[in-house]
């Protein structure tokens, strides 16, 4: 059952986790979590959690309503990616044929694929065995074996034998208080990705049409979020980005009201993703602000000199202002469809059906937990769903080409119409005057 509602759904409080999972930081290279939300002007509580020997980035970041949420955030995930760096899962070295002779293997043509190698059936590469997920029960789905590059963090080269065919990330590595919150969470996290890539396509004006209206957001806890960031004279503005799956989805951007040649602070960005648009939307505007503070904090290994000084140029600040912030909204807010259940398995059970309504195969969960630390992390792949696109090297999946297609259509049929009206009305006005 959840028991705690506060800007997300849990079935424990933040301070229960804490306390749960305070004893086994030093084991996991977690040297310190340090509060940075004082080095911005808004005090939305960020928090990093440092882990100075990491195989992927060392500093991860949380954010929350609290800074007891803060710190749970921050440290579940810097725990998530320490389980994917060091996996004691069994697994298979061989090749796509030999392997789908006797075990089930997911169907690699729906799976993130990078185009830095080709994929060839015959190549060995390491696998690992997950189970598909079916409703919300975790025990009742079918093995399946997925690539190891799907399932690991750990970044370090040289990488396995056949890497470079798949997608490396985080994408879908999530931990909770059980493993059904994991799973849910992970979920959100894919449907986010995939959502974000098809949201990717769409033509400036028809993203324009997106930008949700938040004064028409009646809950108190996002209304008083809101009120803090403007009242550091700092700018939101939200876009209902959900896709097809019809998962409450958000977009996020924050910049200052005001530029400042002295502190040149940059617009950024969040998403959120959750069957309570409630929950969806605090995700996505306090990721904006984490992601801000992480620049900010300059911790982030994986940031560069380039990123800090494109951002921090006026004249593109200025662009992002005047095309995205100071732009009408045309979403309601109380328009959007959202879901409110009693139990992380009922979240669960309707992730699954959304993506069975569109035909999409049944996600696969590999169970990462350590029996040493018995913090539930698991890593989930879904089949169909795209992945992180604005990484260099992704090749686009069906969704995304299907989508893509569509988007081209319309437009030519806009401007055919467009043409038509044109000729239409070019010979009506060359009509004599009786």
């Amino acid at each position: 059952m959840k028991t705690y509602r506060t800007g997300t759904h849990r079935t424990v409080s933040p301070e229960e986790t804490l306390n749960k999972i305070q004893p086994h930081l030093a084991a996991m290279g977690i040297t310190r979590l340090a509060n940075v939300t004082g080095l911005d002007d808004i005090g939305v509580p960020v928090i990093t959690a440092c882990r100075p020997n990491a195989k992927a980035v060392a500093v991860s970041q949380g954010k929350g309503i609290s800074v007891a949420a803060a710190k749970a955030s921050a440290a579940m995930e810097a725990i998530e990616t320490y389980h994917a760096e060091h996996i004691d899962l069994p697994m298979r070295f061989t090749n796509f044929t030999e392997l789908s002779k006797s075990h089930n293997v997911v169907d690699v043509t729906q799976v993130p694929r990078m185009n830095v190698m080709p994929f060839s059936a015959a190549t060995r590469r390491p696998w690992v065995e997950g189970r598909e997920l079916k409703g919300g029960q975790l025990e009742s789905g079918t093995a399946v074996y997925v690539p190891y590059d799907l399932v690991h963090c750990d970044f370090t080269v040289p990488l396995p034998p056949g890497s470079g065919c798949f997608q490396l990330s985080t994408n879908g590595l999530a931990s909770g208080n059980t493993r059904e919150e994991a799973t849910s969470h992970a979920l959100c996290e894919l449907i986010e990705r995939d959502a974000m890539t098809l949201w990717s396509f769409l033509p400036k004006p028809q993203q324009a049409l997106k930008k949700v209206d938040l004064s028409s957001i009646t809950d108190p806890t996002i209304q008083a979020l809101i009120k803090q960031i403007e009242d550091a004279d700092v700018m939101v503005s939200v876009w209902n980005v959900t896709s097809d799956l019809n998962i409450p989805t958000f977009f996020c951007t924050i910049l200052n009201r005001q530029e400042s040649q002295h502190r040149p602070l940059y617009p950024m960005s969040g998403c959120g993703t959750h069957l309570d648009k409630h929950v969806a939307m605090m995700r996505a505007i306090t990721e904006a602000v984490q992601t801000r503070l992480t620049l900010i904090s300059g911790s982030r290994d994986d940031a560069s000199l380039k990123e800090y000084q494109f951002r921090q140029n006026i004249a593109y600040q200025e662009q992002v202002r005047s095309e995205l912030m100071d732009t009408p909204s045309y979403i309601d807010f109380n328009n959007i469809d959202t879901w409110l259940h009693d139990t992380i398995e009922e979240d669960l059970a309707l992730l699954v059906s959304q993506l069975k309504k569109h035909h999409l195969p049944n996600p696969i969960v590999i169970d990462l937990t350590k029996p040493e630390f018995d913090i539930p992390v698991v890593r989930v792949i879904a089949p169909g769903l795209e992945g992180i696109h604005d990484v260099l090297g992704y090749v686009f999946g069906q969704r995304a080409l299907t989508f893509s297609k569509k988007q081209e259509n319309q437009q030519q049929t806009a401007l055919k119409q467009q043409n038509t009206t044109k000729q239409t009305m070019n010979s009506k006005s060359k009509e004599p005057i009786l």
